[in-house]
């Protein structure tokens, strides 16, 4: 605007800060990199093929991932605490919590990675990977819907609010879709110990 208003002419002083500025991105990289998992999960259910090192192939990218969400989440969380102090509204947001959800099933994705690579059943890991890239989405519509009301939440419009809605039904329905029918064709015969017995003789 060539005029500023009365109240001010730019966001919130509490919102101009560096930490800011780079956590927002950061859990965009974590959201994206799980896509990866996701999109080889519904290749490999396609494919049909459990001789495919699946796991070997996402790996990487599920760690990457999972550090980029890391470093967002700490990055808005220590923005809080400076800015607002424990108990700080924004600390305890929905809009915080849904970017938490996908942390958790990812570091739980990681875990069944490196578990499936010791030729126990992968199926875990493929539902996993469905989870994390479902609750991103679900992330996604909670911030950008209005569904619910934050300091978070922006563009605050029902209409986009159901696309993402019809993206989040019929990517994540149709990925367990395909699940309910592959499962059974890609569970391994491995059983999984935690207590390996090696014998001395």
């Amino acid at each position: 605007m060539p005029i500023a208003p009365i109240n001010g002419a730019d966001i919130n002083p509490v919102l101009q800060d560096p930490a800011l500025a780079i956590h927002p991105p950061f859990l965009y990289m974590g959201y994206i990199g799980f896509v990866i998992a996701f999109a080889h999960a519904i290749a490999f259910m396609v494919e049909g093929n459990s001789s495919i090192k699946w796991e070997s192939l996402v790996r990487t990218w599920s760690i990457a991932a999972w550090v980029f969400l890391t470093i967002g989440i700490t990055l808005g969380s220590w923005w809080a605490y400076y800015e607002l102090g424990w108990g700080g509204y924004w600390f305890w947001d929905p809009v915080e919590n849904v970017a938490l959800m996908p942390w958790l099933a990812g570091t739980a994705l990681i875990h069944s990675l490196y578990v499936s690579a010791r030729l126990v059943s992968i199926i875990e890991a493929i539902l996993l990977s469905i989870s994390v890239f479902s609750l991103s989405l679900f992330g996604a519509f909670i911030v950008r819907s209005g569904v619910i009301t934050s300091v978070h939440a922006f563009a605050n419009d029902p209409e986009r609010g159901v696309f993402i809605l019809l993206i989040l039904i019929i990517a994540i329905g149709g990925a367990l879709t395909l699940y309910a029918f592959r499962a059974n064709s890609l569970r391994s015969s491995a059983v999984f110990s935690p207590i390996r017995i090696i014998p001395f003789y």
